[in-house]
């Protein structure tokens, strides 16, 4: 005789914050309703603190502006981009959660070849609680899933795999492309489904895309610094760029994961690609010799926590990349400054936490 079915409590719902920039009402969320409402949100409001963002009801949520940042970050506050997503990562520093899934507010809920709606969370959170394969590509990927394993040759020793630190979800309609792209490929969007998940090998970059993401907060949660972007500065649409740039190098070093491929989200709104331009500009110029520097990064053995990677890491970007241009030693400033503010906020027990309340904040329970 079969058993009542029985309710499945939501994967980590007491273990994940889901961090959201925006500069408009929150509207996308009745689409994620039956996969977010079990989970926190943080939302992080970009431009004009004045402006009301009407959130749906029923969400748990903390919502802050960029008066809640300067009063909670003080003088350290300059170290969070303003009108750019790059704010968001200020929901990572006064998350207590282990883990992040972080989302724009022009994705939607995609659906599979089947024509099922996909659960973007739920594999995010797959991927991080299996291990990644850096030092050892597997042919059939990710050798976790379910009906996959680790093919003929490959190593029992490295079989047991290291700790998954990222989950880097991909995009169906709109892809992610830099405005050159956009420029050239107007209508093109991208329809294929690529049923697959994938570690990026050990000493390989990769351009990470902050709209659909997942990270381990405990693991690599310093290094995922949006960086100094838009308003004041000489670039923008970097920003996450930038954080996958420094947290796979760390990763390298620090012997964790990233994987990427599945979940994929709908991504509904072609950004301007002349506005992207401008933004991008020195990016598409800068980038040239950022690469190789991150590919050529060693890192000493010294360096065993993210936070001594990240510091490290800011000395090399001045030192190395503030020739090119005066914008990287206000970055490797901004840098330290951000894990001098990880540290204030997440060193238990924190003296700030009274101060780090945000400035509307709803539940459901």
């Amino acid at each position: 005789m079969s058993q009542p079915a029985t309710p499945v409590a939501p994967p980590l719902k007491d273990e994940l914050d889901i961090v959201i920039p925006t500069i408009r009402n929150l509207d996308f969320l009745e689409m994620w309703r039956p996969f977010f409402q079990p989970y926190h949100l943080i939302i992080v409001q970009d431009g004009d603190p004045s402006r009301v963002v009407k959130i749906p009801e029923g969400f748990d949520y903390e919502l802050y502006n960029r008066n809640d940042i300067n009063r909670i970050l003080g003088p350290k506050a300059s170290c969070i981009s303003f009108k750019d997503s790059a704010c968001r990562c200020f929901g990572y520093l006064v998350s207590k959660k282990k883990y992040i899934y972080t989302i724009d507010d022009d994705c939607f809920v995609a659906k599979d070849p089947s024509g099922k709606d996909i659960n973007a969370l739920e594999q995010h959170i797959r991927n991080l609680l299996t291990p990644s394969t850096p030092f050892f590509f597997n042919t059939l990927y990710d050798p976790y899933r379910e009906g996959a394993d680790f093919v003929r040759g490959y190593p029992f020793s490295l079989r047991e795999g290291v700790p998954t630190a990222i989950s880097h979800g991909l995009w169906l309609n709109i892809p992610d492309y830099d405005a050159p792209t956009q420029l050239v490929k107007p209508r093109e969007r991208n329809t294929r489904y690529v049923d697959a998940v994938l570690t990026i090998p050990k000493g390989t970059l990769f351009p990470l895309c902050g709209m659909n993401l997942a990270f381990n907060r405990d693991l690599i949660g310093p290094a995922m610094y949006f960086g100094l972007m838009g308003d004041g500065q000489p670039i923008g649409r970097y920003d996450d760029m930038w954080a996958g740039w420094c947290t796979k190098v760390i990763a390298d070093h620090l012997g964790l994961g990233v994987k990427t491929g599945l979940p994929y989200i709908w991504h509904s709104k072609a950004s301007n690609p002349f506005n992207n331009l401008k933004k991008e500009y020195k990016g598409i110029y800068w980038q040239e010799d950022i690469i190789p520097f991150f590919q050529s990064v060693l890192l000493p053995k010294e360096c065993t926590t993210v936070q001594k990677c990240y510091v490290e890491l800011s000395k090399l970007v001045k030192e190395k990349l503030g020739p090119l241009d005066p914008y990287f030693e206000r970055l490797s400033d901004a840098m330290v400054t951000w894990i001098e503010a990880w540290e204030e906020l997440n060193s238990p027990p924190s003296s700030s936490e009274a101060a780090a309340k945000p400035n509307g904040s709803s539940s459901s329970k």
